[in-house]
């Protein structure tokens, strides 16, 4: 009796393995897309917006790009242009005779053929718009709020206390990295436990102190404890340094080093990755540090930073989304450049901070 296959129909509907990973990578490709895009969705506002007047904001109808409306000029009046249908194409001609069921257009391409009627309600037409960006928005933001100076004074502390937050972390993760000291793990420990301390809670006895010793309406509060170290940096410092062969720093010791050379020769330059990373993390935090300039700061507008000038600039202009956006993108500028040309180095140093080597 001859034998009779049975085909599989199973194995018909099945992908093969390089199919399935080509889709796979479609799918992960379309989705990473989709969230690049939603993230990038209030940029993108906060641009188109910057770009209008406050007509085009406010006008019902508007495109969403920035836009006026067209008009055109005859017999030394201004008309609008509309959207009109006409034989199965679209046109755009100006009103000139509104009428409630036929109305009296003409042709701004043919203006001497003189006035064209057109039987339709002229309301239910599309008013013409074109493209028409408001560069000056940026120039009145930056003359109404001082930027120069608010850049100088938020650039003046980002700086300074980005040199003492990552001078004094360094020199702190590496003595937990590399010395044997009694209690160095309760130690650690107790740095550790300052990161989930709230804010709140040293708020009242710090200021209280600050205030004591007059340092209240100056820099000082805002910019001497970071030499004093951050829970935070130490730890990602830290981690780092534990990576390094020690090997390398007998080597130098051999060689007469001191602790402080090695420090200085042979650790930091093999960090400078996570190094980066860390100023960068304190650059940006402090460039965009709100409550510490306007408890500390209060009272000395000379001395504010671009985060507390943008709060006075949009209680000046509220209403105004066109200037409030300008004048943020333009307060961005600086940290957008600094990422863009720090971006590699930037995201290797966050990889390998956290990786045990």
């Amino acid at each position: 009796m001859a034998s009779v296959t049975i085909p599989n129909r199973k194995s018909g509907s099945r992908l093969s393995p390089k199919a399935r990973q080509r889709l796979n990578t479609v799918l992960m490709t379309l989705f990473t897309a989709l969230v690049l895009f939603i993230f990038l969705l209030p940029l993108g506002y906060g641009i188109v917006t910057s770009l209008k007047t406050d007509t085009q904001v406010s006008s019902a109808g508007a495109p969403w790009y920035p836009a006026s409306p067209v008009t055109f000029e005859y017999e030394g009046s201004e008309y609008d242009v509309y959207e009109v249908p006409v034989d199965g194409r679209t046109e755009q001609w100006a009103l000139i005779n509104k009428g409630r069921e036929s109305s009296e257009f003409i042709d701004p391409q043919n203006a001497a053929a003189g006035l064209i009627p057109w039987d339709g309600r002229w309301r239910t037409l599309d008013q013409a718009w074109e493209w028409d960006p408001v560069w000056s928005n940026f120039v009145d933001a930056w003359n109404t709020i001082n930027f120069p100076r608010l850049l100088g004074n938020t650039v003046f502390y980002a700086v300074l206390s980005t040199i003492g937050a990552v001078s004094s972390a360094a020199l702190v993760a590496y003595g937990f990295a590399r010395y044997n000291i009694p209690g160095k793990g309760t130690l650690f420990l107790i740095v550790m436990a300052t990161i989930i301390l709230p804010p709140a809670v040293t708020l009242v006895p710090t200021y209280a102190f600050f205030n004591r010793i007059g340092w209240v309406g100056t820099w000082w509060p805002l910019i001497v404890p970071q030499f004093f170290a951050n829970g935070y940096n130490i730890f990602l410092l830290r981690q780092f340094f534990l990576g390094i062969p020690k090997a390398l720093d007998e080597a130098a010791m051999i060689d007469g080093a001191g602790h402080f050379r090695i420090f200085w020769s042979v650790i930091l330059p093999q960090a400078k990755a996570a190094l980066l990373a860390v100023t960068l993390f304190h650059f940006f935090f402090a460039w965009n540090d709100f409550f510490g300039p306007l408890i500390y700061l209060a009272g000395n507008p000379d001395l504010y930073p671009i985060t507390v000038g943008l709060n006075g600039f949009n209680g000046l202009y509220e209403g105004q989304d066109n200037l409030i956006q300008a004048a943020s993108l333009t307060a961005a500028v600086i940290p957008l450049i600094v990422f863009f040309f720090a971006q590699k180095a930037f995201i290797q140093g966050v990889v390998i901070t956290g990786v045990d080597k």
